[in-house]
């Protein structure tokens, strides 16, 4: 025969029972729903309430959600309730809600036989059980409240394990996007990598915030050098002018910016065309582009991880495009160069080469321009008399339109060599066909000497150049060749050339030069070679062949402006030998 068992031991195994069988179903369990909804169901049938909720807290800001109700009138499912209950949330163990009339009156009007349960782990406040009074009205019997306290225990458990996975999910999902998104930037950055055309650029950049981001409004626009230009857009009603643009680059700054009411009324293009935010883009800390973007055709907003994807295609985008614009410049510099070397052979086509040799002179010439070509100019020619003409010039400025003005001299020179004139008359024709023929800022400081070999007279024209200068053999001192008039080119002739004769005796030095030469700067910057270093020079090497001592002279330029030539440097020596 068994033993008999109280009423209450009875209920004291059955209610142990239904406490395991719970405590497996919901530690098992990793949804938090089906915890709280069990948790709820389990005690109100248990103990016989007609009420009871459940309210989680919030552990950033606090707030208390009511997770799960039944039979409160004073609030729903998912209502966020602003609570002071910190004096409450330390309590280990259950207690009723007459104890606290002030902070629980939110609950019910009637506290008498309500029951408050703390949920919570050992470390963590997770909220509260509400239980109403039971149907009958009776007070909870303490193995009833030691049941609820136990079932309550095991549930803040299984609450806090369904959280992490919860979040464990949530973290994996996240993971899984940010490595697609990865994978998006990675296959993009090759494909942008193998395009040198903006406008395959740009469609690509389109099509990912269409079907990456769902954007289907945008605008890029990219400033190279000080202009700014719309390079794509997509949806975009009216586009902005030119004022706009620059004005809306220079107002956004390298970040993320929400359109705001203020850049609205700053620049109306945006809200006609509905575009909510921008980014500024940097290479190399230097803004290059700004990106607008309007809303997502789901209407979900952009969280902080679509920004980051957006301002890594971004800047994927605009250095590719930065890529193509430097290209260009790239390919234009070589055809520059290209063409600057062609240039370079034809300008020295028309420099005598070799120097033609000329009865009882031994002469010497050179050129080094500063550029790959440039406006210097030294010419050697027979006349149809068989005497010979020297000259020297230098334009205005360096590179292309100087060494064009210097060509047009050439030709002029050539083409008055076999007419039967004056060197002042046709100085003055040369003037004059120079003033008339080019911009008012160019001109040409010019010298040229006709030597009458039979005669061994050297008849000259300085048209505003630098005084050649003359050492005659035993002299120490210079004599300045600098009779003439006007440099060409600044005006009409007015005055004529003075033409000047002069005697040249065997070892009679004479050195032209271009400004390239006096006016070298040292490595400072801040002082001259000048014309008194060049006479030393001269005087030094004046028993030395035209051609030693034309280098002499260049050697020592070179060296007193630490090889940095900042102008076009050109000698023409001339030295009686007979």
């Amino acid at each position: 025969m068994e033993p008999s068992t109280s009423k209450d031991e009875r209920l004291s195994r059955f209610e142990l029972k239904t406490v395991l069988e719970t405590s497996r179903m919901l530690i098992e369990s990793r949804k938090s729903d089906f915890v709280l909804n069990n948790l709820l169901l389990i005690l109100m049938g248990k103990l016989l309430s007609g009420k009871a909720a459940i309210l989680l807290v919030d552990p950033n800001s606090k707030k208390y959600t009511v997770e799960k109700e039944r039979g409160l009138k004073k609030f729903k499912e998912g209502d966020t309730l602003e609570l002071n209950l910190t004096k409450l949330q330390n309590k280990s163990s259950h207690f009723y809600c007459r104890d606290f009339p002030d902070e629980l009156r939110f609950l019910s009007d009637n506290l008498e036989n309500c029951v408050f349960f703390n949920l919570r782990t050992s470390n963590r406040h997770l909220g509260f059980l509400f239980l109403g009074p039971k149907a009958n009205q009776q007070p909870y019997a303490k193995h009833e409240l030691e049941f609820a306290e136990s079932l309550c225990i095991i549930s803040s458990v299984a609450i806090t394990n369904s959280q992490l996975f919860d979040e464990l999910k949530n973290t994996n999902r996240k993971l899984d996007s940010r490595i697609h998104e990865l994978n998006t930037l990675f296959d993009l950055s090759k494909e942008f990598n193998l395009l040198v055309d903006r406008e395959k650029i740009s469609r690509i950049f389109k099509f990912a915030l269409l079907g990456q981001l769902f954007v289907r409004k945008f605008f890029l626009i990219y400033k190279n050098g000080i202009t700014a230009t719309l390079l794509s857009s997509n949806g975009i009603n009216s586009v902005p002018k030119q004022e706009e643009m620059n004005n809306l680059f220079d107002s956004i700054q390298t970040d993320v910016t929400i359109v705001d009411d203020t850049l609205q009324n700053s620049h109306p293009f945006l809200q006609k065309n509905d575009i909510t935010t921008l980014i500024g883009i940097a290479v190399q800390s230097k803004k290059t582009a700004v990106i607008g973007v309007g809303r997502r055709v789901n209407n979900e907003p952009f969280t902080e991880t679509d920004f980051n994807f957006l301002k890594s295609l971004s800047n994927l985008a605009v250095v590719s495009i930065q890529k193509t614009y430097f290209l260009e410049e790239r390919i234009d510099k070589e055809r520059m160069e290209e063409e600057l070397s062609i240039a370079k052979s034809i300008q020295q086509g028309l420099m005598p080469d070799p120097i033609p040799k000329v009865e009882n002179i031994d002469l010497a010439a050179k050129t080094i321009s500063s550029r790959e070509i440039g406006g210097d100019y030294f010419d050697v020619a027979g006349t149809p008399d068989g005497n010979t003409i020297f000259a020297i010039g230098d334009v205005t400025g360096k590179g292309v339109p100087a060494a064009l003005l210097m060509a047009n001299l050439q030709s002029m020179l050539h083409v008055l060599l076999p007419v039967d004139i004056s060197l002042s008359e046709a100085t003055e024709r040369i003037n004059n066909l120079i003033h008339k023929n080019t911009p008012s800022d160019k001109f040409i400081t010019f010298f040229w000497a006709k030597y009458l070999k039979k005669k061994k007279i050297l008849s000259y024209v300085n048209a505003g150049h630098n005084p050649p200068l003359l050492l005659r053999s035993g002299q120490q001192d210079f004599e300045e060749l600098s009779n003439g008039g006007l440099l060409l080119g600044a005006m009409e002739t007015m005055t004529p050339y003075q033409q000047t004769d002069i005697k040249l005796e065997k070892n009679d030095l004479l050195v032209s030069y271009t400004d390239g030469v006096n006016e070298a700067l040292d490595e400072s910057g801040k002082e001259e070679y000048g014309t008194q270093r060049l006479m030393e020079c001269i005087k030094k090497n004046r028993e030395k062949s035209s051609s030693e001592i034309l280098e002499a002279i260049m050697d020592d330029v070179r060296t007193f402006s630490g090889f940095k030539l900042q102008d076009d440097l050109t000698l023409l020596i001339i030295k009686a030998s007979g």
